[in-house]
């Protein structure tokens, strides 16, 4: 491959490269591998003890991207969800924001310090793909791992600076969580995967590995906290953790264990130190390391694929996974069969929206509380 003056491999279109085993094997052997669990690692170690209402520096590039996150709100304010009674999933108005968004990503990305322009092709790839699947309305870690992705791409092209990963992770991070409760909640994304596998819940996973940093060494707030009501109210605007059993608990009635068995589980762990560095683990297990979610992950020259490339992954259509351009390791659901490619499932907000409101809930337009059965 040709490189550029600065030495580096010229920009590009990514693209998925991940179709079997094998492949996901030599994706987790590789450098790309390893940079994104340090990026992850780095950022956590950044916010141990540190609350959401903490100050923090903020460099002209975290202003850009929160200016753009801002922007990203708006997009989605300005295309209000179809009227979709007689359907419990995903609204079809998501494909016009997501639309939207693509339209407009070159021009966002015009806002950020320092940025190659030809950079704009491959930072829009990850950047675009952060906000759900345009197909099936969904969302998931795999798209939160965009998220990341795009973060580390700008930090690799100097847009960002290691001192911004307090910033990064209690500004920026904690307001893209924000922009997406609001596109959860508009238009009912559903949770990717049959039943919202691989998040803890039915949509994110980082949030509570973030989160559990910011709560290591607490005086009092034990990971057990979680169960109390008043515990959870006062302290949700510091701690993201606290704030998404909030969340949670403002669509969903009955306990955690019901319907967050692992959240549930976790709780019963005696510190917070421990919860995060088992986060860390399980982030590597169950999110790297699952083909039904690594399988849509994006390569290009920042993040690029070391291993055998498959000729069917080269398929560029609106979505050359779910049009089945990819390999079943077996119907083991833990290897990807059933999760990959199972029924839709409505979003708890979509269920939400049939019962009448009870209780304090969180903001947003379709929030409701429901039972969970």
């Amino acid at each position: 491959m040709a490189s550029t003056e600065s030495g580096r491999a010229p920009f590009t279109n990514p693209r998925k490269c991940i179709l079997s085993k094998e492949q996901l094997e030599a994706f987790q052997n590789s450098s790309t591998h390893s940079k994104i669990i340090s990026y992850i690692e780095v950022l956590n170690e950044a916010v141990i003890g540190v609350k959401l209402s903490d100050g923090c520096t903020e460099s002209p590039g975290v202003q850009a991207i929160l200016k753009i996150l801002d922007e990203v709100g708006k997009i989605a304010v300005d295309t209000p969800p179809l009227e979709n009674s007689g359907s419990r999933f995903g609204n079809p108005a998501f494909r016009d924001f997501y639309d939207r968004i693509s339209k407009s990503s070159q021009e966002l990305h015009s806002e950020l310090p320092g940025l190659p322009e030809n950079a704009t092709v491959e930072l829009s790839a990850y950047f675009t793909e952060s906000w759900g699947n345009r197909t099936r309305i969904d969302y998931g870690s795999g798209m939160e791992l965009n998220f990341l992705c795009w973060l580390f791409c700008l930090e690799e092209l100097k847009v960002i600076q290691e001192s911004d990963h307090k910033a990064l992770v209690i500004k920026v991070f904690w307001r893209y969580i924000e922009v997406m409760r609001t596109l959860q909640s508009s238009y009912w994304l559903e949770p990717a995967g049959s039943h919202g596998v691989w998040g803890l819940d039915d949509y994110h996973f980082l949030p509570f590995l973030f989160g559990s940093a910011q709560l290591r060494g607490h005086k009092y707030i034990r990971p057990k906290s979680i169960h109390d009501s008043d515990v959870v109210d006062e302290y949700s605007k510091d701690y993201m953790y606290l704030a998404c059993i909030k969340f949670i608990n403002s669509i969903k009635t009955a306990s955690l264990r019901w319907h967050s068995p692992m959240l549930d589980d976790i709780s019963g762990v005696k510190t917070w130190d421990k919860v995060n560095s088992g986060m860390v683990k399980m982030y590597r297990a169950e999110v790297l390391g699952k083909l039904p979610v690594i399988q849509h992950f994006l390569f290009g020259s920042i993040l690029p694929f070391e291993g055998p490339i498959m000729h069917e992954a080269e398929s560029d259509g609106d979505d050359a996974h779910w049009g089945h351009a990819h390999n079943h390791p077996g119907n083991d659901v833990r290897e990807g069969w059933g999760d990959c490619c199972g029924i839709p499932v409505p979003s708890a907000f979509a269920a939400a929206a049939a019962e009448k409101p009870a209780g304090a809930r969180l903001e947003g337009p379709l929030v409701r509380q429901i039972p969970f059965d």
